[in-house]
């Protein structure tokens, strides 16, 4: 390994030597001149016809970047700009000969449906971030936070700004009033700002840019034009609270007898957020008593593999700046902000006499985050919060009532830096984190104490920006009780009771463990015509852990990955937009140097003039040995398999339009099969509502599927058997936009997964190659219907040697959430939701989908009704 990282690092300085006598190509910069307002500020009508617009010249000349880069645009467009003490005033018109037709489907914020005009504008001028801001013909508002030149952009950033629009003769225009506290840049007399716009005219699929930025630039912000006549502005610091207050009512299916479940719960909660300027470049967001419901639920998972399922975070607080405070790897990211506030990690024990009231949620108390980037391109990050001590509420039948702790009181940190050198060409950053829980008296000694986490990272891209190379290196380090790090040494993250892992041993004595990780890329992206490639090598020790705060899947990996690819842009003008080839392999050892898998693919992918897409690839994985199949047992063989799929996708701007995606894969020795079939299709019939619908269908079976392991005096029995899994379920979505600031959305998800084994078997020889000589199968096996146990007579001794539970499942479940979303004034909402769902189960022998017609919604569905209001007062 050593010897690849010396490689690496030699190729890295050896192009780094060489960009000293490479000289960047010039580009020409255009620029626009405005002027402070010496009359009266414009109305925001949309309108332009204010006398004030006067003063400042037109400016346009846009040229086309996609679908034909470089040509001229189907339709003009042409903007000017103008400013006060307090904001920052932009006025477009975008020309279109047939005004009728100009498309005007609405959507809630940053939907980007339809006609629309947006304005990038780089007022750190640091070449490497941006506010963008975006008003479509209808009326929607879009904005977005850019980072690391173009290659990040965050739409969850929501600032105050308005805007409005007018459709004429001559077209659309619309006028936009930024206020100058949204922005961020320093204190001088005079500014030079980046700026940019790009407009999509719908109708014809092309995007427009005023700076021309050719499609195969690996740039963005660092090429923008630039806007001067900044004269006299001071940075505005932004202060921002904003309270809250929600009324919640949940209905569900009464227990007798149960006291906590009495068919109706009903809660009041109240709050603030705030966002201070500390200074111009730096701004300080807190919440206390937070309101971190999610509006819209997460999609129904079912993993079979033990390893946890990775969803999105949908909390705003933790959205708005999120690519600041990740630090993320191949296989691994130091924060994973829905730690906090998660599930309660403990359960309560108790009796078939006695109840229990067990929280959903840890209760975050309040949280704070600091954020920024100075004039100087340092990046600065600090996010703290403090989670509640939670108790379950244990109550018996003569109502005494008794507590037990099942979350400790938490407190998380999480800080990161990161340097632009170079006119952001270079960039090195650090990270660190921290988790402390307050174990004292809560009789959860199995948790860890504490956890801390750190991370260097850099960045350098060279011949104008063609060429990369990232490094980053990680370390963890974990501390508890004995038994909680044997519980960290023996998770199935790292399985260190592995018998065949000579590399590995298990230390019942420890009392902190300590891993490291990291990765060394090096690539180029030049864009179209060319060919562009990633190599990297990755490592995950086994003492790596991250999941107190971060998100880390399986350990003890030494990775190699190529990816290559080729595009073609404007094959053929008259039936082409784009052509795709790819190329790719994985190659993995663990940390004994053991091959654990080796996976080979290419794909293609085919834009026609049409706007219709095709695509297809096929992939190879051979010598695949899984470390955690066994829960801890020996890694074990699997055979090797194919992998092809292939989709077909309509074009999107369409009233209806249609993606159907298909999947095979088939192992050797008919040892795995799996169908996958997805389709989705979107339906707007008017502008003002679209409707989706998207189901899947998936079959899987698996000759070799883990069941349970049996410890016996003189050795450990691991069961498996063959698995025939079906999966259905599908997400329908409408959205109906009756204003830019108000709409409806409804989103349902039935899900059902259902899964029947046999042919039962155990492991003789993990690593064999023939499946016969892997397994044996058992000829003496019962259900017994009485004890719902399967009983082995491995012997044939007429006694049972040993039994298991039966693994059959039929999985069920059932989300829904309908929102009324009302912003009455900007930056303040009001939110009416109706939020339904159930989990349930049935008789793993019934037919899938007479089961889900008749069993999913067997019981009384559960009901949450929510009324939340907020108002945000700004400076």
């Amino acid at each position: 390994m050593k010897n690849l990282i010396a490689l690496f690092l030699l190729i890295f300085f050896s192009h780094l030597h060489a960009q000293d006598s490479t000289q960047v190509e010039n580009k020409t910069k255009k620029i626009y001149y405005t002027q402070k307002i010496n009359t009266t500020s414009p109305t925001i009508d949309g309108k332009l016809d204010d006398e004030t617009w006067n003063q400042v010249e037109w400016n346009g000349d846009y040229i086309q970047r996609e679908p034909y880069d470089g040509k001229a645009p189907r339709q003009q467009t042409a903007f000017k700009i103008l400013y006060d003490d307090k904001y920052l005033y932009i006025g477009v018109r975008c020309f279109d000969d047939e005004p009728d037709k100009i498309v005007k489907r609405m959507s809630r914020r940053d939907g980007f449906e339809g006609d629309w005009i947006e304005f990038n504008i780089d007022s750190y001028h640091d070449l490497r971030t941006a506010f963008s801001f975006t008003i479509s013909a209808s009326g929607v508002i879009g904005d977005e936070f850019i980072t690391n030149n173009g290659n990040n952009w965050d739409s969850s950033w929501n600032p105050i700004w308005y805007s409005d629009v007018n459709i004429d003769e001559e077209g659309w225009t619309a006028e936009l009033k930024i206020p100058l506290s949204q922005l961020r840049y320093g204190n001088k007399e005079e500014h030079v700002w980046g700026i940019q716009s790009t407009r999509l005219d719908f109708r014809a699929g092309e995007r427009s840019v005023w700076q021309h930025i050719p499609q195969n630039s690996n740039t963005w912000v660092s090429d923008f034009g630039e806007l001067r006549g900044l004269k006299g502005i001071k940075p505005q610091k932004q202060i921002e609270i904003q309270p809250y207050v929600v009324l919640q009512a949940d209905t569900y299916q009464k227990e007798e007898g149960n006291p906590f479940r009495d068919g109706f719960d009903f809660s009041a909660n109240a709050g603030i957020d705030g966002k201070i300027g500390i200074t111009s470049d730096l701004v300080l967001d807190f919440t206390v008593n937070p309101d971190f419901g999610q509006v819209e639920a997460d999609p129904a998972a079912l993993r079979l593999d033990g390893f946890e399922v990775f969803f999105q975070e949908r909390r705003p607080f933790f959205i708005e700046n999120r690519n600041l405070f990740e630090s993320r790897f191949r296989g691994g990211n130091l924060f994973y902000s829905r730690r906090i506030g998660g599930s309660p990690k403990g359960y309560p024990s108790y009796g078939s006499d006695e109840y229990a009231d067990i929280p959903n949620n840890t209760k975050i108390w309040g949280a704070a985050k600091f954020s920024g980037k100075t004039k100087n391109g340092l990046s600065i990050g600090v996010l703290e919060s403090i989670t509640a001590e939670e108790k379950a509420i244990i109550e018996n039948t003569d109502q005494e009532q008794r507590k037990e702790i099942i979350e400790p009181l938490t407190h998380y940190f999480v800080g990161r830096l990161m340097q632009d050198f170079s006119g952001g060409n270079t960039v090195v950053g650090g990270m660190f984190t921290a988790t402390n829980r307050k174990l004292d008296n809560t009789n959860l000694d199995w948790l860890r104490k504490s956890a801390y986490t750190g991370a260097l990272d850099f960045t350098h891209r060279w011949k104008d920006q063609e060429w990369f190379f990232l490094g980053h290196s990680s370390f963890s380090k974990v501390n508890g009780s004995t038994e909680s790090i044997l519980n960290t040494q023996t998770a199935i993250q790292r399985n260190f009771q592995r018998p065949d892992a000579n590399h590995l041993s298990v230390d019942s004595t420890a009392t902190t463990l300590i891993g490291h990780g990291g990765r060394f890329l090096i690539g180029r992206n030049a864009g179209n015509d060319k060919f562009n490639f990633e190599t990297s090598i990755n490592w995950l020790s086994p003492g790596l852990e991250l999941n107190d705060i971060g998100f880390l899947g399986n350990t003890d990996n030494i990775d190699h990955s190529f990816w290559t690819y080729y595009r073609i842009g404007n094959p053929n003008p008259e039936k082409l937009q784009r052509v795709r080839f790819n190329y790719y392999h994985n190659i993995n050892w663990d940390f004994g140097l053991t091959n654990h898998f080796a996976n080979f693919g290419t794909n293609a992918h085919i834009g026609f003039k049409n706007f219709w897409g095709i695509g297809t690839g096929i992939n190879l994985n051979i010598n695949n040995l899984a470390k955690a199949a066994l829960r801890g047992g020996p890694s074990l063989f699997f055979n090797p398999n194919i992998n092809h799929w292939a989709y077909i996708e309509t074009d999107s701007r369409k009233k209806i339009s249609f993606f159907f995606n298909l999947s095979h894969a088939f192992a050797t020795q008919n040892t795995m099969r799996v169908k996958n079939y997805e389709f989705r299709t979107r339906y707007q019939p008017i502008n003002t509502l679209e409707l989706s619908i998207a189901p899947s269908y998936r079959t899987f079976k698996q000759a070799i599927q883990y069941v349970t392991n049996i410890e016996m005096p003189d050795e450990t029995k691991y069961i498996n058997a063959t698995i025939q899994q079906k999966t259905f379920g599908t997400s329908i979505r409408v959205n109906y936009t009756i204003l830019p600031n108000l709409s409806i959305q409804y989103y349902g998800e039935p899900f059902i997964s259902q899964g029947n084994y046999s042919e039962f078997k155990k492991i003789i020889d993990p690593l064999a190659k023939d499946v016969n000589q892997r397994v044996e199968v058992f000829q003496n096996i019962i259900l017994n219907e009485t004890d719902g146990l399967y009983h082995v007579d491995e012997n044939n001794d007429n006694t049972t040697d040993y039994s298991f539970g039966n693994p059959d499942f039929m999985y069920m479940q059932f989300r829904s959430n309908l929102v009324l979303r009302w912003e009455y004034i900007p930056g303040s909402e009001l939110f009416f939701v109706w939020s339904q769902g159930t989990t349930n189960s049935s008789d793993p022998n019934d037919k899938l989908f007479a089961a889900l017609g008749e069993n999913l919604f067997s019981e009384t569905l559960n009901n949450t009704f929510l009324i939340k209001a907020t108002y945000r007062f700004l400076k």
